[in-house]
C-alpha cells in the first residue's frame, strides 16, 4: 500500500479504514521502502514503550526505511538513540531544561505573543501561520538557545525545507542542514567564549559526575531542541485555531471558560496532533505487534494519528469535544522518549490561544479551501486565512 495516498488531505479516513481493517499493515514507508505500520492505540501505546524497538539506525536492516538523513554531527540526537546513552543525555539535558525553566517562559512568551498581535492592528485579514503561528514559538525556542534575531527567519526556512522539501528544489533540504550546521557550528564556538543565561550556555556546562555532552551530541541535541520546538507548536497552534474555528460551539464554549485551556490543549493535540507518525523504529529481534510478526531489523512506523482517534480508547474520536477527558492522547510520545519539550509546547498553545481570543473576539476563516503542508512528517498548515477585529467598546 502506498502510506502517501490520500494520507495529506484526508489522514483520518484513510486511518479509519486502516485501522477497521487490520492492526498493522505492511507498506511501502515515505521513501518508497517497505515498513511496518502499526494503526490502533493499545498496540501503538504499547510499542511506543517497547525496549525491543530500537531507534539506532544501526539496528535497520539493509533497504528498510530509516527516516531524515543527517550529517554525523546532528544524527547524535534522542530521536536516534536508545538506553543506555539515550538515559544518559536526557539526564544531562534535564539539568538545564528544567519545568521551572519553562515557567519562567510565560511571562516571555504573552509579550511575544501580545507583540505579534500588536502588529496585525485592530483589524483585517491575515494568514495567521504566517504572521503568529510561526514567529511564536521561533522566537520562543531561539530566545531559549540563545540564538541572534538576525538569524530567526533563517530557521523557519531551513526547518521548512526539511519537513516539507519543495519538489521544485531537490537540493533544498541537503543545504538547510548544510546551514545549520554551519551555523552551529559558529554559535557553540561563540557560547564557550562568551557564554550567556541561556540554554545553550548551560548545555555547554553542565556536568554530571564528570560526564558531558561530547561536540556531536551538543550540536545535534542544540538542532533537535529547535526543529521539534519549533515545528511541534506552530502545527499544534495553527491546528488548534483551525479546529476552533470550525467548531463554533466549542469555540464559544472555550470564550466563556478560558481556564479549561489546559484540558482543551490535551484535546487539541489528540483530535488534530502536530505528528501522523512517530519516529521510525527498528526491533532487535522478531516482534508481535498487533497479532503479527515483525522480523528483526525492518521499520516499524506507529500512526499517532490512527490511534489517537481510536474508538476504542476515545468515544466518538472524530467529535471535537473540549470537556472530553483527552489525556493518555500520543501526540508528543509515551515512554522514554516522551517528547522533553512537551511542557514548553503546551504552554506556548495555551498562552498563543488565550492571547488571540481575548484580542480578537471576532475572528473567523476568511477561506474555507486552507491549504495543508505536503508532508507526511508532520501535520500543519500551509497557510491559515483569517478575518479579525478587536472588541468594539
Amino acid at each position: 500500500m502506498d502510506l502517501a495516498d490520500g494520507l495529506i488531505d484526508h489522514p483520518y479516513d484513510v486511518y479509519r479504514s486502516l485501522r477497521e481493517a487490520a492492526p498493522v499493515h505492511r507498506i511501502a514507508g515515505p521513501d518508497g521502502s517497505p515498513a511496518w505500520l502499526v494503526t490502533r492505540y493499545d498496540d501503538v501505546r504499547a510499542a511506543l514503550a517497547d525496549p525491543r524497538l530500537s531507534l539506532d539506525k544501526r539496528n535497520a536492516s539493509p533497504g528498510s526505511y530509516r527516516g531524515l538523513a543527517l550529517p554525523p554531527a546532528l544524527d547524535a540526537n534522542l530521536l536516534n538513540m536508545d538506553p543506555p546513552d539515550h538515559a544518559r543525555i536526557r539526564r544531562l539535558v534535564g539539568r538545564a531544561f528544567t519545568p521551572r525553566r519553562v515557567e519562567q517562559l510565560r511571562d516571555p512568551v504573552r509579550r511575544s505573543a501580545d507583540r505579534l498581535l500588536d502588529a496585525l492592528g485592530p483589524h483585517g485579514t491575515t494568514d495567521l501561520i504566517a504572521s503568529y503561528a510561526a514567529p511564536l514559538p521561533i522566537t520562543v525556542i531561539c530566545d531559549l538557545l540563545g540564538v541572534p534575531h538576525e538569524h530567526r527567519r533563517d530557521f523557519r526556512d531551513w526547518t521548512d525545507a526539511l519537513v516539507a522539501p519543495d519538489p521544485a528544489r531537490p537540493q533544498a533540504a541537503k543545504e538547510a542542514v548544510g546551514a545549520m550546521l554551519g551555523f552551529f557550528t559558529r554559535l557553540l564556538a561563540d557560547k564557550r567564549t562568551q557564554p550567556a543565561d541561556d540554554l545553550l550556555s548551560d548545555l555547554i556546562a553542565v556536568r554530571d559526575e564528570g560526564d558531558r555532552l561530547s561536540e556531536d551530541e551538543l550540536m545535534s541535541l542544540a538542532f533537535l531542541i529547535l526543529f521539534a520546538g519549533y515545528e511541534n507548536t506552530v502545527q499544534l497552534i495553527g491546528n488548534a485555531v483551525l479546529a476552533l474555528l470550525r467548531h463554533p460551539d466549542q469555540l464559544a464554549a472555550l470564550r466563556e471558560d478560558t481556564a479549561r485551556m489546559a484540558a482543551a490543549v490535551a484535546e487539541f493535540s489528540r483530535y488534530e496532533g502536530p505528528a501522523l507518525l512517530a519516529i521510525r523504529r527498528f526491533p532487535t529481534e522478531d516482534v508481535t505487534l498487533g497479532g503479527v510478526t515483525v522480523p528483526a531489523g525492518e521499520t516499524v512506523l506507529l500512526s499517532l494519528a490512527a490511534a489517537n482517534r481510536d474508538p476504542a480508547r476515545f468515544p466518538d474520536p472524530d467529535r471535537l469535544d473540549l470537556a472530553r477527558d483527552a489525556s493518555g492522547h500520543l501526540a508528543l510520545g509515551h515512554g522514554i522518549h516522551y517528547c522533553l519539550g512537551a511542557p514548553l509546547a503546551r504552554a506556548e498553545t495555551e498562552i498563543a490561544l488565550a492571547a488571540l481570543l481575548e484580542r480578537f473576539p471576532e475572528l473567523a476563516l476568511a477561506d474555507e479551501d486552507v491549504r495543508w503542508r505536503r508532508s507526511l512528517r508532520a501535520r500543519g498548515l500551509a497557510a491559515l486565512p483569517v478575518s479579525y477585529a478587536e472588541k468594539i467598546s
